[in-house]
């Protein structure tokens, strides 16, 4: 769904390497939305004084110091999502119904906060929308 490309930007060669690297995934005839959407990530920028990406919607990220991870993790969540078609959720359910086994079933469930004082759960979900439609029509609630 997604190609992220991580570059060592402190290496000698980086300009090559990347060129290189994309000639090969050209030549492996990959769709061009798949190419178009790639993620270009900056790494070790840490060894690289005030270092800002040149190339743009490239990120810049230090793996060892932890720098920049969170908007790389934002940013392929993002374009997860859009291709393939589903959103982030968080839907109110009540925990006596079946509403939670059919979304443990049909999406994928991320976390649960129970409110046990009145039997129900907020729920936040990654749905397809043709499954976010089956549970609005199963639970209108």
């Amino acid at each position: 769904d997604l190609i992220v490309h991580v570059r060592d930007i402190t290496h000698p060669e980086t300009v090559l390497q990347k060129a290189t690297v994309l000639t090969v995934l050209k030549n492996l005839n990959l769709p061009s939305h798949l190419l178009d959407s790639m993620v270009e990530v900056h790494n070790k920028v840490d060894l690289i004084e005030r270092y800002k990406p040149t190339e743009e919607n490239a990120l810049a990220i230090s793996a060892l110091h932890g720098h920049g991870l969170e908007k790389l993790r934002e940013e392929i969540e993002k374009k997860i999502l859009v291709a393939t078609g589903k959103k982030i959720l968080t839907v109110n359910i009540n925990l006596e119904g079946p509403q939670l086994s059919w979304l443990y079933k049909e999406a994928t469930v991320q976390n649960i906060e129970v409110m046990a004082e009145d039997g129900t759960a907020r729920v936040k979900v990654i749905i397809s929308n043709s499954a976010f439609g089956k549970y609005r029509t199963l639970f209108p609630n």
